[in-house]
């Protein structure tokens, strides 16, 4: 059983929903990104999902979009995510990890190479946005012969028609992008997901995770009242930008600032079933 297929057994069993949280890595540095990985778990993260830094991050608003200019700025590659990422095992060997990012850095550095790097590295499972379902045979062998998951993206645009095609070969989870548009933008409403999460699961059981526009708590409370887990992207980005001084640098409280966010976060989605 893979970590991602682990966990989500684990918060079955429990009773519960989960919490992915989102970091950009490298954002603002090598080490507040580091150091903030390191402290997730801990603050209530089930499942992480890191940022791989882009120049053309397309699906991405302007809080993630600034962060992934901060990390790059900062030295951020593939490559040194990867290394970010086998780092974090070394110490942590349970809590899986999601890389999120686009295809042109995993073409440049090679799609079969990447993926057994990325496997050896302890990555679990991939997110390639502007991955199509006509074109994931660029991946999707290299990253089943690794074990590792190809995560893909639902849309409220995605019909009954093609929602087979967009999960075929997909593990791990299915993510349910619950608004048309960039992330941290307007939030879905709890009648919109009532309204499509019960589609996604006629037609797979893999679990499912709600982002783009979850913020808050209570609308992380909301999300695993309906479906399986929460990913809290942009509010956290906020956070941490919202900590740095005036030359983009980390303060003394950057880390400590958004693992409160992210506890705050692990109490509402883990108050939220018991709460209904």
């Amino acid at each position: 059983m893979t970590r991602i297929a682990a966990r989500f057994a684990s918060l079955r069993r429990a009773g519960r929903g989960g919490l992915i949280p989102f970091l950009e890595a490298y954002d603002p540095d090598a080490e507040t990104s580091a150091a903030l990985l390191a402290g997730l778990p801990e603050a209530g993260a089930d499942l992480i999902e890191i940022g791989v830094p882009f120049t053309d991050p397309m699906a991405d608003g302007p809080i993630i979009q600034a962060a992934g200019r901060r990390a790059l700025n900062a030295g951020a590659t593939l490559r040194r995510t990867l290394a970010m990422v086998r780092d974090f095992r070394r110490t942590d060997a349970d809590t899986p990890i999601i890389l999120m990012g686009y295809l042109n850095p995993i073409l440049s550095y090679g799609p079969e190479p990447f993926a057994r790097d990325a496997a050896a590295c302890g990555v679990d499972g991939l997110i390639v946005v502007d991955l199509p379902a006509e074109e994931a045979d660029l991946l999707l062998p290299h990253a089943k012969a690794n074990l590792l998951d190809v995560i893909r993206l639902v849309a409220p645009t995605t019909d009954d028609a093609r929602l087979p095609k967009v999960l075929e070969g997909s593990s791990g989870f299915v993510y349910y992008v619950s608004i048309t548009g960039i992330t941290g933008t307007r939030s879905a409403t709890t009648a919109e997901l009532a309204a499509n999460i019960p589609r996604i699961r006629r037609i797979t059981d893999l679990p499912i995770a709600v982002g783009f526009g979850v913020k808050t708590p209570v609308q992380a409370a909301e999300v695993v009242q309906i479906a399986d887990a929460a990913v809290v992207a942009s509010s956290l980005i906020a956070t941490l930008a919202a900590s740095l001084d005036a030359k983009g640098r980390a303060g003394s409280g950057t880390v400590a600032r958004v693992l409160g966010d992210v506890r705050a976060l692990a109490a509402g989605v883990r108050g939220a079933r018991v709460a209904a």
